[in-house]
């Protein structure tokens, strides 16, 4: 759940940054060339920011993978074992009354 929160956190981050930049730029006390200017270099410095926006989103992904994984297989493990106890149980059980079905007058032993 972490994962997920730094993960909205940095996108958050990135987004907002480019939104104040844009912002700040629009509202600067500038001449329009100056202003065009800079953002044109702010409209060529998206991609990079796109790209690691994007791996960003990818490593969060690959974590919150790994996390789920791990948690399936160790669900996955304790199911397993509670399965093979309750077919012990269940065998043990059986056997007790076999025996006393064969044995009717032996009380059944635990």
């Amino acid at each position: 759940m972490s994962n997920s929160r730094s993960g909205t956190f940095v996108v958050g981050v990135l987004v907002g940054s480019a939104v104040g930049t844009v912002t700040g730029l629009m509202l600067a006390p500038r001449p329009g060339r100056e202003t065009r200017h800079l953002l044109k270099k702010s409209a060529e410095a998206l991609p990079e920011l796109a790209e690691d926006l994007s791996a960003s989103l990818q490593l969060q992904a690959d974590r919150f993978s790994e996390s789920a994984l791990k948690r399936w297989d160790d669900t996955l493990e304790r199911l397993r074992e509670a399965v093979t106890a309750g077919a012990e149980a269940a065998q043990a059980q059986r056997q007790l009354l076999q025996q006393s079905l064969n044995d009717p007058t032996q009380p059944p032993k635990r």
